[in-house]
């Protein structure tokens, strides 16, 4: 993406809203391809299309769709899809401030808890909280650094095995299996960054 034998252009500049506008405006691309930056290619393209970017400059969003995107980061939108679709979860709660953090130690919750924020599906700001201190600490820190200051907690599956399936869908809905692995580390070791 850097290469100036590859591209056709290099810009190393913020990578924001602001700045990306205005290399959409003098380039005027007709397509946006967000998966090939990480988290920060997904969640600037999610911030260019809610602030009307896109579609201003017509720029088509290439490969997964916005929709897909936000279903697989904001994490009040993902856990609808699952039980919509019957697959079960772990018990969750959505937060967006720390009152609502609190709360949480009303409901008496099962330990240990994974906090996992927004829009950081590196694991970013997430963790383990073993109790009440560690959930305060932890969940405070990961909704400074989600996107949308969310963060969900959910009962900790520390320990479970996990089985990972990596599918490709064309247009036609024809799907292939690309590879299904187990990890070696057991969930918990594996899935969490602190």
């Amino acid at each position: 993406m850097t290469d100036v034998e590859v591209a056709d252009k290099v810009y190393i500049e913020p990578i924001n809203v602001e700045f990306a506008e205005r290399v959409i405006a003098r380039e005027r691309p007709e397509g946006l391809l967000p998966t090939l930056g990480g988290q920060t290619g997904l969640n600037l393209a999610v911030e260019l299309a809610n602030a009307g970017i896109l579609e201003a400059y017509n720029v088509e969003l290439l490969g997964t769709p916005l929709d897909s995107i936000m279903h697989a980061e904001d994490r009040e939108l993902f856990r609808s899809l699952m039980r919509e679709i019957g697959e079960p979860t772990p018990e969750s709660w959505i937060v967006q401030d720390r009152e609502a953090l609190e709360k949480i130690l009303d409901d008496n919750p099962p330990w240990p808890l994974i906090i996992r924020p927004a829009y950081t599906l590196g694991g970013t700001g997430g963790g383990i909280a073993h109790n009440p201190d560690e959930l305060m600490e932890i969940g405070s820190r990961g909704l400074k650094l989600s996107l949308r200051s969310q963060v969900m907690i959910e009962r900790c599956l520390l320990g479970w095995k996990e089985i990972e399936y990596e599918v490709m869908r064309d247009s036609n809905d024809t799907c292939i299996n690309i590879c299904s692995m187990e990890n070696f580390d057991p969930m918990g070791v594996h899935t969490v960054t602190r």
